[in-house]
């Protein structure tokens, strides 16, 4: 008998609800079981249906409202209008000044061509080592020349070099950004990373091509989710190595 009922405890069946708002805008919010971490999303009428069992707590997370965690009773799963409320988010501001600078900035004055490609100091150097230049000789040979530099900067191991320096500044600034968005707390207490350990674990997301590109689009919500997959990972490494 006891088997038998904790087996019935055990078992997960579609809960369906729906999140409402002082906003028409209820697409796309995270419902996550935190049991599971399976999730599920919001469609444009709040709706939502998500595998769970009394007792499971649902988390509701979106860039636009405040997170909101419900733990699921025998009465929820009975309600067929089960419904949640969020909160929008609001920021107050205590000063704001304007000033107008319309269309001002170094296109508009002509100091840069339209469209033009934006470079950091080690793509710059990069490029300049890489691009063939024409008018390098030109008036020493008739008809000008193309420079020799690219060629003898790949042979001497210099490209090479510069390449691996832009690939150390991406993953710095990264790393900054990563820091930027999550405080050490985080690593330690949610994603419960050893405090000696989060530095070499941030290597380690950086290092995830999928991730890097989640986190440049600045999704907290989307960045948080998959840095608790990499976490999990990262600590079974950890465990491997001891």
């Amino acid at each position: 008998m006891f088997q038998t009922g904790w087996s019935q405890d055990e078992q997960r069946t579609m809960l369906k609800g729906k999140i409402v708002s002082n906003t028409i805008d209820l697409e796309g919010v995270y419902v996550i079981n935190a049991q599971t971490e399976v999730m599920a999303t919001t469609a444009a009428d709040g709706s939502f249906s998500i595998m769970a069992k009394i007792g499971d707590t649902l988390v509701f997370s979106s860039i636009q409202f405040k997170e909101n965690r419900i733990v699921l009773t025998k009465e929820n799963f009975s309600d067929l209008n089960f419904s949640v409320k969020l909160s929008l988010l609001t920021h107050q501001l205590q000063e704001v000044i304007i000033k107008r600078y319309d269309n001002i900035n170094a296109v508009a004055l002509g100091i840069i061509p339209s469209g033009q490609k934006t470079y950091t100091e080690a793509e710059r150097k990069l490029h300049t080592a890489t691009a063939l230049n024409p008018t390098a000789n030109a008036g020493t040979m008739a008809g000008g020349s193309v420079s020799a530099d690219p060629l003898l900067n790949f042979f001497s191991g210099r490209t090479a070099m510069l390449k691996k320096e832009v690939a150390v500044e991406k993953k710095e600034f990264f790393m900054k950004l990563l820091e930027k968005m999550f405080p050490v707390d985080h690593f330690v207490d949610r994603l419960k990373i050893p405090l000696e350990y989060v530095k070499g674990f941030e290597y380690y997301a950086v290092e995830n091509e999928s991730f890097t590109k989640i986190l440049n689009s600045k999704n907290k919500t989307s960045t948080e989710f998959l840095l608790g997959e990499l976490a999990v990972k990262y600590k079974e490494i950890i465990a491997s190595e001891k």
